[in-house]
């Protein structure tokens, strides 16, 4: 383990060890979160997917950091990604239920709040299966979209300001892996039962396991963007 990964782990351990080591500073987070969600959804993101592209750099490269990375570029854009997924899970969460008692599941939008059972686990898988089918894929290739605008930029902050040349970065995608990893691996193998676990979690605690996730997907796009 080189100096630089002690370092990391250094931090990733000071970044979380307080939320489970003071329970006054998480009930104080978990305030904040409420009343400010959107807020606190750009800036969770812009840390914690962040996070897990650096390490996914390091993985796929051996170092943490590279001329042209740009960290701060893609600190904003996951940051405005971010809050993006929170409006997702909040409108899958409350639309999911209501369209399974459309379809004759009359108890599916009040089962969410009750204890875990059977029905429960359904409508959290049924929320996870109908979000990441209808959002993930779109949500996923506008953030390749953004990443490879930021290289292209260098990784300097102009690439915050240049209009983005969606056309022929999308016709220069590697489809390939967009569809056969990204699309048919990460999303049915990954992000269904991991986000029908995040479903299944009490309110005030999916934030928690959504930032936990931001950093799982960071890594994953990250070794996909590099995946030969």
């Amino acid at each position: 383990m080189k100096k630089a990964d002690i370092l990391v782990v250094i931090l990733i351990v000071a970044l979380f060890s307080p939320f489970f080591l003071s329970e006054s500073l998480y009930h104080c987070y978990q305030n904040v979160n409420t009343s400010h969600g959107m807020y606190m959804s750009f800036i969770k993101f812009a840390l914690l997917a962040t996070l897990g592209e650096v390490l996914g750099l390091r993985i796929s490269t051996g170092c943490y950091y590279r001329p042209g990375f740009g960290l701060v570029p893609r600190m904003v854009v996951w940051g405005l990604l971010g809050m993006g997924i929170n409006m997702a899970m909040i409108i899958f969460s409350k639309g999911v239920p209501q369209f399974l008692a459309y379809l004759g599941m009359s108890h599916a939008p009040s089962v969410m709040s009750g204890d875990l059972c059977l029905d429960k686990v359904v409508v959290a898988f049924a929320i996870s299966i109908i979000m990441n089918t209808i959002f993930a894929p779109i949500f996923m290739t506008l953030h390749k979209i953004t990443d490879t605008h930021i290289l292209q930029c260098g990784g300097t902050l102009k690439s915050l300001f240049t209009p983005i040349p969606m056309g022929k970065i999308i016709r220069e995608l590697n489809w390939d892996v967009q569809w056969n990893f990204v699309f048919k691996k990460t999303i049915p193998l990954f992000w269904f039962p991991a986000h029908t676990i995040t479903f299944l979690l009490p309110t005030e605690m999916r934030v928690l396991f959504a930032a936990l996730l931001g950093i799982v997907l960071g890594v994953l796009l990250a070794v996909a963007a590099r995946k030969k």
